[in-house]
């Protein structure tokens, strides 16, 4: 199969995973209208083409949180990333490593901080939810630091898991999913011969390491239910922050009063984002919520944007509306799937060549430059 996008990934794929672990990371919650939106939404924003301005000295990098950034994105927390390619969490942290940007590991990731780290030499992101056992938080938050992570990523929009219809469908949740797991390995012999045997342990890594006993992807789902904090608030947070020696960014706003809460809390960035669709479905797409959001903090803290980016072009759409850099999900996954570390290093090259083409074409040579003047307003057409 020839790859030149994100889209071939994705088919390389669904082709090469089994449907339950396809469908975990492709799907949204509920009708998955937020879902389609991020995409549909991002991608409907024109582009503003401006030529013959010497466009020869063109420059995508930058400095978040003072670290170099070969060009502005992040590769955003996915949970049981491991699932998808043999110890995948340590074979896209090399692959983002490899290509100048930093990796984000996921709380419920299946290898644990300490593998991840021992794998590379950029300092990593972490992410960490607001759970009821504050115990587990303390002590991950102690081997995070430990580890040498950079950056804690706080997301705060999982207070309770969105509806995920397709799981029930796929075999990751409902009635039978144990054997029509089995069924699915078995009609993908690569992925269960890479995966299924070669990549044990199938624990998440990071929740094992604090129980002390295995906690498998059976016991995902319910671990997950059971320990989502809905009494969550600001106050929460504020022992986190005084713990963390690092940058700390809050993920999973949508809302420009929540965005002014995060810099009166102190934060040093925040995400701009819906879950990529997986938790209220109805809520804007981070396209639509983003330039509100931007008007009112940017400038006193630096803001990223996820959900819907599926291209080079869409993370230049994002910086034209406000965002500082870009985390990247779902694209990365189709590529971890797909082809592994070789096929996250491929699709980040093929973000970088799609930058280049949309920055030249739109007359910015540096991100800094990058403005809502890049885009069209199609509404004075």
């Amino acid at each position: 199969m020839i790859i030149s996008s994100t889209n071939d990934y994705r088919e390389a794929a669904r082709r090469r995973v089994p449907p339950f672990m396809f469908h975990y990371a492709d799907g949204g919650s509920f009708a998955e209208r937020t879902l389609e939106r991020n995409v549909t939404d991002l991608a409907d924003l024109a582009l503003r083409q401006r030529v013959l301005k010497d466009m020869s000295k063109l420059d995508i990098e930058i400095e978040l949180f003072g670290e170099k950034l070969a060009m502005p994105a992040v590769l955003a927390p996915v949970g049981a990333c491991g699932m998808y390619a043999r110890r995948g969490e340590v074979q896209a942290a090399q692959a983002a490593e490899n290509k100048g940007i930093p990796f984000t590991l996921s709380t419920v990731s299946i290898c644990p901080i300490e593998e991840v780290t021992a794998a590379i030499k950029r300092p990593m992101w972490f992410q960490l939810y607001v759970l009821k056992d504050r115990g587990f938080m303390k002590h991950v938050l102690e081997r995070a630091k430990a580890a040498g992570c950079s950056t804690l990523v706080f997301t705060v929009d999982m207070p309770t898991p969105g509806a995920r219809y397709r799981d029930r469908h796929s075999g990751m949740s409902g009635e039978y999913k144990e054997i029509r797991r089995a069924l699915q390995a078995v009609a993908h012999p690569f992925w269960a011969w890479d995966v299924g045997i070669k990549g044990k342990p199938h624990t998440l890594g990071n929740v094992s390491a604090y129980t002390g006993k295995a906690v498998g992807l059976d016991d995902y789902v319910v671990w997950l239910g059971e320990n989502f904090d809905p009494s969550i608030s600001w106050k929460d947070l504020e022992w986190i922050r005084d713990f963390w020696d690092g940058s700390m960014v809050i993920k999973g706003i949508l809302d420009p009063e929540d965005a002014k809460d995060a810099v009166r809390f102190g934060a040093d960035g925040i995400v701009v984002s819906n879950h990529g669709g997986r938790q209220l479905d109805g809520a804007l797409s981070s396209a639509r919520a983003l330039p509100s959001i931007a008007d009112a903090v940017k400038g006193d803290i630096k803001i990223l944007a996820d959900s819907g980016i599926r291209n080079g072009l869409d993370i230049v759409r994002m910086l034209a509306l406000g965002a500082d850099a870009t985390m990247i999900g779902r694209s990365f996954v189709y590529a971890l799937g797909a082809a592994g570390k070789a096929g996250v290093e491929n699709m980040l090259d093929i973000f970088k060549k799609e930058m280049h083409v949309a920055m030249t074409l739109t007359s910015n040579q540096k991100i800094s430059d990058i403005t809502r003047d890049a885009l069209v307003d199609l509404t004075k057409l």
